[in-house]
């Protein structure tokens, strides 16, 4: 049988990253091209027949709409089988997110990274990258793929691209899955025509934070994302702020929750026009929002958008 053909696109990260040999920290990210990282694990070659193109080669805190613009594009044009990413960490649930929405096509697409920089005294890219691979030509799937078929690898679990969030900064495995349950009318946009996404800021509430930062976003956005407290909770001087915000510059404002787990129900006394962010975690909620702005301006269709995500 002959070996079914992938595509590996590296966009950078702590995979890619190059520091003091043997230290696992003060590293810098996006340093060796994909080729090499790729070169290096040869064992890949067992199981697919590979090639690599480099996106770009950055730190993932650097990721930029124009990128995840430019990998969907790429992906639906490539003639593959499948398709692996080497991605940062950091926002790599946030990519992942945004492919979930954007692709519709049937080759399998699997995010991978690591924790350590190749230059570490036991780096686990190498392993990552090839548990990605096999996955990605279904040797170690386990489950039925999803309507859109993205998905992470890592440390040897394969998680739902819809679902999966980073909530460890140092475990060497730092994904887990959030409370989201499984679309039974999944979203998806047409991306194929744009050069940027709109613009949408996250802002985060805590105990005596300044409301203007929130007044400061909106006047810099097209749309907001509060991560509030609890259930999306804040405090009345916020929500006096938020009002003055929608009457003055109406937009759509997202208020999510700064725990990782749990529904957000608005609380109407506190923001009566705003949006709900049910399940999705407040980077989640601004893709969406991102997404949905691309459409439309209204707010009632925007409300309806995330009622169904």
């Amino acid at each position: 049988m002959a070996k079914k053909k992938v595509v590996i696109l590296a966009t950078g990260g702590t995979i890619a990253g190059v520091g003091k040999p043997g230290e696992n920290l003060g590293y810098t990210s996006g340093q060796i091209a994909g080729a090499d990282l790729v070169a290096a694990v040869p064992e890949i070659a067992d199981y697919a027949d590979v090639s690599v193109e480099q996106i770009c080669n950055v730190n993932s805190d650097d990721m930029t709409s124009e990128i995840w613009l430019k990998l969907a594009r790429r992906i639906d044009e490539l003639e593959a089988d499948a398709v692996v990413i080497t991605h940062g960490t950091d926002t790599m649930d946030e990519t992942a997110y945004f492919l979930s929405l954007t692709l519709r096509t049937d080759k399998p697409v699997v995010l991978t990274g690591s924790m350590r920089p190749a230059t570490a005294k036991d780096p686990d890219g190498p392993a990552n990258l090839l548990g990605a691979v096999r996955a990605a030509v279904g040797f170690v799937v386990d489950d039925e793929p999803t309507e859109n078929n993205v998905w992470v690898y890592f440390g040897d679990e394969l998680f739902d691209a819809r679902r999966v969030q980073k909530c460890s900064a140092s475990q060497l495995q730092p994904m887990d899955v959030d409370d989201m349950p499984a679309s039974k009318d999944p979203l998806f946009f047409d991306v194929s025509d744009l050069q940027e996404l709109p613009k949408v800021n996250v802002v985060y509430f805590g105990v005596d934070s300044d409301p203007r930062i929130l007044e400061y976003a909106a006047s810099v956005s097209e749309g907001v994302v509060i991560a509030g407290a609890g259930a999306g909770e804040f405090s009345l001087k916020w929500a006096a702020s938020l009002a003055r915000v929608m009457e003055s510059m109406p937009l759509p404002v997202v208020v999510s929750s700064r725990i990782n787990h749990g529904t957000v129900t608005l609380n109407t006394s506190l923001a009566p026009d705003a949006i709900a962010a049910g399940n999705l975690p407040p980077q989640k909620a601004a893709i969406l929002l991102r997404l949905a702005l691309a459409q439309t301006n209204s707010i009632s269709k925007i409300r309806k958008i995330f009622a169904r995500a």
